[in-house]
């Protein structure tokens, strides 16, 4: 398996961001293991290590960039796939107190050994999105939520919005250009009680585009949401 030690470190400077040697190796065992389990069952489309190193780990610690998460923090990452941006971001912020939750059990038997054999502690959570924000334990209790997704923004924060707490911060991982997503947004933050406070665009080593966008709870949640996810996907807010 092709090194991208020296890659991750030195890309990871370029935006001013240290991955020490011990970290690298880290990701070093994360890409081998996730490489060896995608032979299995479908956890990326990516296959080339140079891929993964960028597009998959180097895109999910930007976030450290352009959030600043409190020391000790509890995080969800909502439909976390096969650990990003959740288990990238404990790599290098092991004080997190983590959530990983996704809706296909399979990928959760991967993140279980992929834990183990990095010595990260991390909660996992099987349930769909808008059935984990329905339990107790799970709405309105995180200070930070994260999701790497390719559903549009409105659907996306009926998703994602009720698991943050009072002044809680959804930084929502999206492609470039997505200002006209936001716009048609704007209906649905507000009704789950939030507000949007930046949107920042950003390319990656390779000239990708990207976006993260970072929306705070600052109202109650309403009784009423999340509803059922046909609904979501059907009507969005």
């Amino acid at each position: 398996m092709k090194s991208i030690r020296e890659q991750l470190i030195s890309a990871a400077a370029d935006y001013q961001i240290t991955v020490s040697p011990l970290q690298a190796e880290q990701f070093q065992t994360y890409l081998e293991l996730l490489t060896e389990w995608n032979q299995k069952i479908n956890l990326t489309a990516l296959k080339e290590p140079e891929e993964i190193a960028e597009k998959h780990f180097l895109d999910s610690i930007l976030i450290l960039k352009k959030l600043e998460i409190t020391r000790g923090a509890r995080l969800i990452d909502i439909g976390t796939g096969a650990g990003f941006p959740g288990v990238p971001l404990l790599l290098m912020r092991p004080d997190l107190k983590l959530t990983l939750m996704d809706g296909l059990n399979k990928r959760l038997i991967f993140l279980e050994e992929l834990l183990r054999v990095l010595s990260l502690n991390a909660e996992l959570v099987h349930a769909r999105a808008e059935e984990g924000a329905r339990k107790p334990e799970f709405r309105t209790k995180f200070e930070f939520a994260a999701a790497r997704a390719v559903a549009r923004l409105p659907v996306l924060c009926e998703y994602c919005l009720p698991f943050l707490k009072d002044g809680g911060i959804f930084a929502a991982m999206k492609g470039p250009e997505v200002e006209r997503e936001l716009e048609s947004a704007k209906r649905a933050i507000e009704l789950l009680g939030c507000e949007t406070i930046s949107s920042r665009e950003y390319a990656l080593p390779g000239g990708d585009g990207r976006s993260l966008v970072l929306i705070r709870r600052n109202a109650p949640l309403p009784r009423e949401y999340p509803r059922h996810g046909a609904k979501i996907a059907k009507s969005p807010l």
